[in-house]
C-alpha cells in the first residue's frame, strides 16, 4: 500500500494525501438561506448568489471555465446553496454537471428553472433597478439609482448581470426572509459584495479531512443533541479563539480559501508578529474585551429595514457601536505602519460615534425594558413630554374624578374607579355585586354598559365621555409619537450602515489574527517567511495536532528546493511515523497559506497552488467508483506506483511539484524501478530492534528501509505469537520458492507426489491441440485426484 501526497507550487506542482470528506463545508447551524443564480455560455460562467442572513447580494464578475465547470464546482462547495436557479435553456455542460450534482448523497441542492426570457440582459436591469434597497431614499430618481448600482455591481459582466435578474425573480417569489411579513414587505437588498475565488489554493475535501482542518462531533449536553455539532481536535478547532461570532465566521472562510496572495498573507503576518510580543498582551486583551460585545449587524440592519426593531436590538446595536469605538480609540495609539491598524483607525469613521450619541441620547433602556417598547428620554421631542407629563398628573385627577361620580351613584354601589384602556377611553368600573347575575341586572341608570371582565363591570358616562374628548387617547398618542421617533433614527442609522458593514469586516480580521496570535504564543509557533518561489524548507517542524496528544513528540525537517528533493519516498515500518510525516508537511504549508504562524523552529515556503492527498480508501456505493477505480486514485500496486514516480522524476524540474510518497513497497527501490534523479530523495524514520522488541525513535534519516518488520509490528499490535510464528515461517517459505507443509494435520509424502504428478501433467498439456478435449482431462485426471486427497485428508 502506498500513501501519497504533494504540493502543487508556482509555475506548476502539487501536493498530494489522500482521505475522507470535510463535512460539507462546516457550514454553520442557523437558518439563512443561500440562492445560488449561474449561467455558463461558451465557456463563460457568470453567476450571483443571495444570502438570507445578512440580506446581502454576492456577484462574481463573468469567468473562464472549463467543460467540467470546475470553478462553479468550487463556488458551490464554499457556498453551499440551498437554492440553484439556472435557466431551462443550458447548454450540455451544465446539465451533466446538475446531473452529478443531484446525484450526490451528501448535498442535494433544489434546482430550479426558468425560461430564457428571464436571463435577459434588459429584463436584469429593470428588475435590479426595481429592487428593494432599504439604504436609499425612496424618492431617489431612476437615474441617480442607476448611479448608485454602477458603482456597486459591475456592469460589464453581462452573463452575471443575467442572473441577477432571474435571482431577483426567485426572491419575490418565494419572498425569502420574508415569507410571514404583509405582502407589501419586499424583499430587501442591504449590500453587494464582490465575490472572488482568485489566488485561492486549491484544497479537495478529502484533503481537509486527511489533514483534520476541520473535525465536526456531536455535541456531548444532553440539551444540545438536537441543536449541531462541535468542533473537535482540529486545525481549525485549536487556532479559532476568536471573541465574537464574525471572527468564527471569518476565519473559516480563511480556512476554506487559503490564499497565494502574498500582500494578503503579509498583512496577517504583520497584525500576528505585533500581538504575538509579550510586551503587547494587555492591550490584546483590551481589544477582546470589546470584541466580545460585536453584535449580529447584518440581522439588527435587517430588522431595521423591516421596522421589526426590539429592545434588544437597540441595545445589541448600541453596545455594539460604543464597543466599536472604543477599538478605534485603542487602536489609534499603536503602530499606525501596520495597514490594518491604520484602516481601523481611519475606516471606523464619525459615523459610529454619531450614532453611539444619538442612541445614548434618544432611547431610554431602562424604561423601554420596562414597558418592552421603544421608549425615548425626556427633552428630545417636547410634544411626547408634555403628553408624558399629562400622563403622569392623571392618576390623582382620575381619583377625583371617580369621587365624584360615586356621589351620583346608586347607594347599593360601594365603590368605583376611573381607568384608561387603550384604543377604547377611560370607563368608570364598579364591582359585581351577588344581585347581579343576568345581563339585566347590570344596567345602572345614567350609565352605557360596556363589559364585564373580572367581577368588574365598566361603564361608559358622561363624565368619562368629556375625559376622552379633553384628554385624548394619550396612551396611543404617545406610542405612535414614540415610533416615528423610531423611523427617524433607523433612517439615520441605516443611512451609515456602509460604515457598520466595514466595521464587523475590520473587527472579525482583527478578531482572527489575535485568535490566531493567542494559538501561536501559546504553542510555541514561529512566523514562516513567504515566498514565490518553488521552494520549501521547514527547520524543526512539529504536526500542531498530534504533539498536543502525544507525551513526547520527535520534530523533524523537510526540504525541496527548485531543482532537488522534490519527490521524496519515504520508507519504514507500520506505527513509525511516515503518514504523520506526510500530514505535518501538509499542514504547516497549509498554516502558512492562511497567514498563521507554523509549528517549527523556522519555515521558509514557497507559494503552492494546491494540495491534494490520498491517503485513505472509501469503498462507498456514494463515491461512485468502483474498487478497482478507488485503488487506481490510490496508486495502490507495485507497477502503476513505480510508473506514477517514473512520470514526475523524468519531467523538467520546473514542472514536477513537491511529492511525498510514504510506502511499504520496497521493491519500488529494491529492483531499481525509479530513474536517476536529482529530483528524487529517498528517506526513512529510525527504528532500533531491542532484543524481539522493535523501539520507534520517529527520527527522519536519508536512506531506504530494508525490512517491513511485519512480526514485529504485529506482535506490538496484540497478536498472538504463535501465530506471529507461523506468520514468519510462511513468509520464508514463500519467500524461497519452497512448499508449505499444513500443521493442523501432517502432509505424507504421498500427498505431495500426488500434487506434483497432477501439475506437472497439466503443465505438459498442448492445450492447441484440438483434439484434446480439456474438460474430460480435468474430469479423468484432476477430479479425481482432488477427490483422492480429499479422501486422504
Amino acid at each position: 500500500m502506498a500513501t501519497l501526497e504533494g504540493f502543487r507550487g508556482g509555475g506548476g506542482g502539487e501536493l498530494v494525501f489522500d482521505g475522507p470528506g470535510i463535512n460539507g463545508d462546516e457550514e454553520e447551524e442557523d437558518s439563512a438561506a443561500v440562492l445560488l443564480s449561474v449561467l455558463a455560455q461558451h465557456g463563460q460562467v457568470g453567476l450571483c448568489f443571495y444570502n438570507s442572513e445578512n440580506s446581502s447580494l454576492h456577484y462574481m464578475i463573468d469567468m473562464p471555465d472549463n467543460h467540467e465547470l470546475q470553478l462553479l464546482a468550487r463556488v458551490i462547495q464554499e457556498v453551499s446553496p440551498h437554492v440553484i436557479i439556472t435557466s431551462a435553456k443550458q447548454e450540455r455542460c451544465m446539465t451533466r454537471f446538475l446531473q452529478q450534482l443531484g446525484s450526490n448523497p451528501d448535498y442535494k441542492p433544489e434546482v430550479v428553472t426558468y425560461p430564457y426570457v428571464d436571463f435577459g440582459l434588459e429584463v436584469s436591469k429593470q428588475r435590479l433597478l426595481s429592487a428593494h434597497l432599504p439604504s436609499l431614499p425612496p424618492s431617489i430618481s431612476e437615474r441617480d439609482k442607476m448611479s448608485y448600482l454602477s458603482s456597486c455591481i459591475s456592469f460589464d459582466s453581462p452573463l452575471m448581470l443575467r442572473t441577477v435578474g432571474a435571482l431577483l425573480k426567485c426572491l419575490d417569489r418565494r419572498r425569502v426572509g420574508v415569507e410571514l411579513e404583509d405582502s407589501s414587505v419586499r424583499v430587501p437588498i442591504l449590500q453587494f459584495n464582490a465575490y472572488s475565488l482568485k489566488g485561492v489554493v486549491y484544497i479537495d475535501r478529502d484533503t481537509y479531512s486527511v489533514l483534520q482542518i476541520f473535525k465536526s462531533e456531536l455535541h456531548p449536553s444532553v440539551y444540545k443533541l438536537h441543536s449541531g455539532e462541535k468542533e473537535g481536535l482540529s486545525l481549525y478547532g485549536i487556532l479559532n479563539r476568536c471573541r465574537c461570532k464574525f471572527g468564527s465566521r471569518l476565519l473559516r472562510q480563511w480556512f476554506l480559501r487559503p490564499t497565494r496572495d502574498l500582500a494578503v498573507l503579509h498583512r496577517r503576518q504583520e497584525v500576528i508578529r505585533f500581538f504575538s510580543s509579550p510586551q503587547n498582551s494587555d492591550v490584546q486583551s483590551t481589544l477582546q474585551s470589546s470584541l466580545r460585545n460585536i453584535r449580529n449587524i447584518p440581522t439588527l440592519l435587517r430588522r431595521m429595514s423591516l421596522s421589526h426593531t426590539k429592545v434588544t436590538d437597540w441595545q445589541g446595536l448600541y453596545k455594539t457601536v460604543y464597543s466599536t469605538v472604543c477599538i478605534r480609540d485603542t487602536v489609534r495609539h499603536l503602530p499606525q505602519s501596520i495597514q490594518l491598524f491604520r484602516e481601523i483607525s481611519e475606516g471606523f469613521s464619525d459615523d459610529l460615534h454619531h450614532i453611539s450619541s444619538v442612541i445614548s441620547r434618544v432611547v431610554d433602556f431602562e424604561a423601554s425594558i420596562a414597558e418592552n417598547r421603544f421608549t425615548i428620554k425626556p427633552n428630545v421631542d417636547p410634544a411626547i413630554d408634555e403628553k408624558k407629563r399629562r400622563m403622569m398628573g392623571l392618576s390623582d385627577f382620575l381619583t377625583d374624578v371617580a369621587r365624584r361620580e360615586l356621589e351620583h351613584l346608586e347607594a347599593r354601589i360601594p365603590s368605583c374607579c376611573v381607568i384608561y384602556i387603550p384604543l377604547i377611553g377611560f370607563l368608570l368600573s364598579v364591582p359585581r355585586l351577588p344581585s347581579m347575575v343576568e345581563r339585566e341586572d347590570f344596567e345602572i341608570e345614567g350609565l352605557d354598559f360596556m363589559f364585564l371582565s373580572e367581577d368588574r363591570l365598566h361603564y361608559r358616562s358622561q363624565r368619562t365621555k368629556e375625559l376622552d374628548h379633553l384628554l385624548g387617547d394619550l396612551h396611543c398618542d404617545i406610542r405612535d409619537m414614540e415610533t416615528a421617533v423610531m423611523t427617524q433614527l433607523q433612517n439615520t442609522i441605516l443611512e451609515r450602515s456602509s460604515s457598520l458593514y466595514k466595521v464587523l469586516d475590520l473587527a472579525a480580521e482583527l478578531d482572527c489574527l489575535m485568535a490566531m496570535s493567542s494559538a501561536s504564543q501559546e504553542y510555541g509557533y514561529s512566523s514562516p517567511k513567504l515566498t514565490s518561489h518553488r521552494s520549501i524548507t521547514i527547520t524543526q517542524g512539529r504536526h500542531p495536532l498530534l504533539e498536543l496528544c502525544a507525551p513526547v513528540f520527535v520534530d523533524n525537517s523537510f526540504q525541496s528546493t527548485e531543482s532537488q528533493g522534490r519527490v521524496k519516498i519515504i520508507t519504514g515500518p507500520n506505527s513509525s511515523g511516515k503518514s504523520i510525516y506526510l500530514k505535518q508537511a501538509g499542514l504547516i504549508v497549509f498554516m502558512a497559506l492562511i497567514g498563521s504562524n507554523v509549528p517549527a523552529k523556522e519555515a521558509e515556503i514557497g507559494l503552492v497552488d494546491g494540495i491534494f492527498t490520498r491517503m485513505q480508501s472509501r469503498e462507498s456505493v456514494s463515491v461512485g467508483l468502483s474498487t478497482f477505480m478507488i485503488d487506481l486514485n490510490q496508486v495502490d500496486g507495485l507497477s502503476l506506483l513505480a510508473a506514477s514516480m517514473s512520470h514526475w522524476l523524468r519531467k523538467a524540474p520546473v514542472d514536477v511539484p513537491h511529492v511525498l510518497l510514504a510506502t511499504n513497497f520496497h521493491s519500488l527501490l529494491q529492483l531499481g524501478l525509479l530513474p536517476s534523479s536529482a529530483l528524487l530523495s529517498l528517506l526513512t524514520l529510525e527504528t532500533a530492534v531491542d532484543g524481539d522488541e522493535l523501539v520507534f525513535l520517529y527520527q527522519l534519516k536519508e536512506g531506504i528501509c530494508h525490512s517491513s518488520y511485519a512480526a514485529n509490528i504485529a506482535t506490538l499490535a496484540g497478536l498472538p505469537v504463535s501465530l506471529v510464528q507461523r506468520g514468519v515461517e510462511v513468509s520464508e517459505l514463500y519467500r524461497t520458492g519452497r512448499p508449505i507443509k499444513r500443521i493442523d494435520k501432517a502432509s505424507t509424502d504421498e500427498q505431495a507426489n500426488r500434487c506434483r504428478s497432477v501439475v506437472e501433467r497439466f503443465l505438459n498439456l498442448n492445450l492447441e491441440d484440438k483434439e484434446l478435449d480439456l474438460q474430460s482431462f480435468m474430469k479423468e485426471e484432476l477430479l479425481p485426484s482432488a477427490g483422492e486427497l480429499l479422501n486422504h485428508s
